[in-house]
């Protein structure tokens, strides 16, 4: 496996989450709700939404996971540390980056929003994540909790699963991306969905008021989530982690070192 260096890797993992922010958040905030002149609506919907987020993370672990390993998202990183995917000392480079990449995304989004009349962060939401009154179905915050929980979980035994060295050589990507997507169908009327805390902490900067407040929730609920998967990974499925390299997204499963720089 090529080994490259840690500006490399942050510099994939900037442009792959850019990229999530952006397409994700960015087809919530632009196309979700798309009326015409005459009260037509062509807006995506959820459907459209889910697919967004889904797609760029099956593209960006294409185009960048050969070189980072195309986490894109803190929750991952720290997943696949305690899982021993990951080495410990990257995890703090991945997740600033992580978290720079996505505001930046939410910057250039908020611009693009704000050059229609009437646009407001605030009042729209900006794709932020909420519970109670600020939750897309009404859902409190125990629902909100576990549903981040159990999400993100799910979404780590994927990424877990897709790149053991038993699974089929080369599909990695794909079943994270619509592993994504099915997660954004279930959970966008609970949550608006997280299980990602650099997009939630992006918009919310934006959004303001509510999204600020309870971001603390898509923080902690994603990070508990993808723990509870990375330690209890191997005992479930009866593999040693620490013997796995998953370091290039599009071959998941090389055997190499114990503890690999780039994984997915």
């Amino acid at each position: 496996m090529t080994e490259h260096t840690l500006g490399a890797r942050l510099g994939a993992e900037a442009l792959g989450t850019f990229g999530l922010v952006f397409g994700g958040c960015g087809s919530a905030v632009l196309a979700a709700k798309f009326l015409t002149d005459d009260g037509v609506q062509l807006g995506i919907g959820f459907v459209g939404v889910a697919l967004a987020f889904g797609l760029t993370v099956l593209t960006g672990a294409y185009a960048f996971g050969h070189v980072s390993g195309g986490h894109f998202n803190p929750a991952v990183t720290i997943g696949l540390a305690v899982a021993k995917r990951f080495e410990w000392k990257g995890v703090l480079p991945y997740i600033v980056t992580q978290i720079v990449a996505g505001t930046v995304a939410a910057l250039v989004l908020y611009i693009i929003a704000s050059g229609k009349a009437g646009f407001s962060a605030s009042e729209s939401g900006f794709a932020s994540n909420g519970y109670g009154a600020h939750s897309p179905g009404g859902y409190g915050l125990g629902a909100a909790l576990l549903t981040e929980i159990v999400m993100t979980a799910a979404f780590l035994y994927v990424i877990l699963g897709a790149t053991d060295d038993r699974a089929p050589k080369g599909f990695a990507p794909i079943a994270i991306g619509l592993a994504l997507t099915l997660i954004h169908l279930i959970s966008i009327p609970v949550t608006n969905t997280s299980v990602n805390p650099a997009r939630s902490i992006a918009v919310a900067w934006f959004a303001g008021g509510a999204a600020l407040s309870q971001l603390w929730l898509f923080i902690v609920a994603p990070i508990i989530g993808a723990v509870i998967a990375g330690a209890s990974y191997a005992t479930i499925t009866g593999l040693r982690t620490d013997k796995v390299d998953v370091g290039v997204a599009n071959n998941p499963g090389r055997r190499g070192s114990s503890v690999p720089s780039p994984t997915r």
